[in-house]
């Protein structure tokens, strides 16, 4: 099994939507490709050479391959947006909530650090059309983030003076474990998603909120 395809088998499986099986085979293999040489290094025989088919054939599912990273950026963003989106709308307070955005955000960043470094790296080398969607897609994801770091502040649970800068360094800082993320390194995705959330509820300012029992008295 191959290194795109073992992180994907984390329950999330992003290629699954991806039909024909050919047509999968190649977009796992562009995903290996693009993350080992990059996007302009890599050429359409690369990707037919590591899926095992001809280059010819490789057109008979994508156009271009500008096609094959639009797909992966596309169905890649989704998939994190859906990660924050799952957490912003779960039950407890903004900090429970940011904690556990921060905490799923990396983990999926992690378990996913190929597929992630592609489709968080590359945005560049997507034509105007193709970048606009993947940009709106970013926008929403930012936007979930912010919005339960806004929410904490109307609480009174964070304190935090500029909301926007936060979530960009907040962001960032959950994205770039896909950069230098590796399986055999000493911490686990889950041990690296407690850790980052720990950090983000310190940036924020989080305040130990009182139990029922302490509100009561």
């Amino acid at each position: 099994m191959s290194t795109a395809e073992e992180t994907a088998d984390d329950g999330m499986q992003p290629w699954a939507e991806v039909t024909p099986d050919a047509a999968r085979r190649l977009l796992v293999a562009a995903v290996e490709a693009f993350a080992e040489r990059g996007y302009h290094a890599t050429t359409t025989r690369d990707i037919a050479g590591r899926a095992g088919m001809s280059p010819a054939a490789l057109y008979i599912h994508y156009k271009t391959k500008e096609e094959l990273l639009h797909r992966i950026s596309r169905i890649g963003h989704e998939k994190a947006l859906e990660v924050l989106r799952t957490a912003a709308k779960g039950e407890g307070s903004a900090a429970e909530r940011l904690a556990e955005a921060v905490a799923s955000f990396v983990r999926w960043h992690a378990a996913q650090h190929t597929i992630a470094r592609v489709v968080q790296y590359e945005l560049d080398a997507l034509g105007p059309e193709s970048r606009a969607e993947i940009i709106a897609l970013r926008r929403q994801v930012d936007a979930e983030a912010r919005g339960i770091i806004e929410d904490g502040v109307a609480a009174g649970e964070f304190d935090v003076p500029d909301v926007r800068g936060t979530t960009l360094a907040v962001l960032s800082l959950c994205i770039d474990v896909a950069r230098w993320f590796r399986v055999d390194g000493p911490r686990t995705p889950d041990e690296v998603g407690a850790l980052y959330a720990d950090l983000v509820l310190r940036m924020v300012g989080a305040r130990p909120q009182p139990s029922s029992t302490a509100a009561q008295t």
